[in-house]
């Protein structure tokens, strides 16, 4: 970051990102991460659950060599570890693996086994959102692939916004995307993609919490399925 970016108060920041949002609430996904990249430089990166790579191939082509921070759970499918490698090796990204204190043995030793059956909130906080915090420490602004189609709750999804837990710039650039929009890029670009998206998983995070979904069900539905809960707060 130059030195302007490393002196912008919260105050400045949060304006940065209201003042965006109103701005480039029309604008393509590439300006939008075109704007992040002018604004903020090495203090922008984009977050990834290797899903897809679309984000990550966007952010690339106006910022090479773009930070793309993935979650290593401990909890993942192979196939989304080996999308993860995939990106690492063919995209002009560097990723950087962010792992939580403990290791799934030292987690069920301390609160039980399957953490994530009895108490999913907490599995979530532990592996997913405490790692976050900290692995978003030495930026302003993060890019994610939340999409307004995608569920009710993500339905009002700013392109950019004030992410006012984390205190950083939250950008959202394929917020107004469909699923055909995504489709339509991933076949025009041959965007690496999950091999479970071809496997009846519409969104993907963690096996034991993870299943197909039903015709009929929004994308977010194979997500904790049963258990009253459809974000695992990195995003509430």
């Amino acid at each position: 970051m130059t030195a302007a970016h490393q002196h912008r108060t919260d105050d400045e920041l949060k304006g940065l990102a209201e003042q965006a949002g109103r701005d480039l609430e029309d604008a393509s996904a590439l300006e939008i991460l075109r704007w992040a990249a002018d604004t903020f430089g090495s203090g922008f990166c984009v977050t990834s659950s290797m899903e897809d790579a679309v984000v990550a191939h966007l952010a690339s082509r106006v910022m090479p060599g773009v930070d793309v921070v993935f979650l290593d759970t401990g909890y993942h499918f192979p196939e989304t570890i080996g999308t993860r490698d995939a990106v690492e090796a063919v995209m002009d990204v560097n990723v950087i693996t962010l792992t939580p204190k403990q290791t799934v043995a030292e987690q069920d030793a301390e609160y039980g086994p399957k953490l994530h059956d009895h108490d999913p909130d907490l599995c979530c906080g532990l592996r997913k959102v405490q790692p976050l915090q900290e692995g978003l420490g030495g930026y302003q602004a993060w890019a994610t692939g939340l999409r307004r189609d995608e569920s009710p709750t993500r339905a009002n999804t700013p392109v950019v916004g004030w992410d006012d837990r984390r205190r950083k710039v939250k950008i959202s650039p394929i917020a107004r995307w469909t699923e055909e929009d995504v489709d339509a890029y991933v076949a025009e670009h041959g965007v690496l993609t999950n091999p479970l998206l071809m496997d009846g998983y519409a969104s993907v995070g963690c096996a034991p919490c993870t299943r197909r979904v039903l015709e009929g069900e929004d994308a977010r539905a194979g997500r904790w399925a049963g258990r009253g809960k459809t974000e695992c707060g990195l995003h509430g």
